[in-house]
């Protein structure tokens, strides 16, 4: 019984902590535009479809641009 001294007021404290931020949120604009997000993500904003040059600074060769492989390309097959 004496543990409800504990919990009844520790729950009101947590009651209010949660009411404040949903009102500060609320407040400063969180909820204002639910759906530009969600449309956002889909709006395709490439502005080149150029694939840029991606030789490292000083350690390549400058005139050949680099090659586009695989993630894992795995060990060369011999010819």
């Amino acid at each position: 019984m004496e543990i409800l001294a504990l919990l009844i007021p520790l729950s009101v404290v947590l009651v209010l902590l949660i009411g404040a931020g949903f009102w500060w949120s609320v407040r400063s604009g969180q909820f204002d535009d639910l759906e530009g997000p969600a449309h956002r993500i889909l709006a395709d904003d490439d502005t080149s479809d150029v694939i840029p040059d991606t030789t490292p600074a000083g350690g390549g060769d400058a005139a050949q641009p680099a090659a586009l492989t695989s993630i894992n390309p795995g060990p060369e097959k011999p010819r």
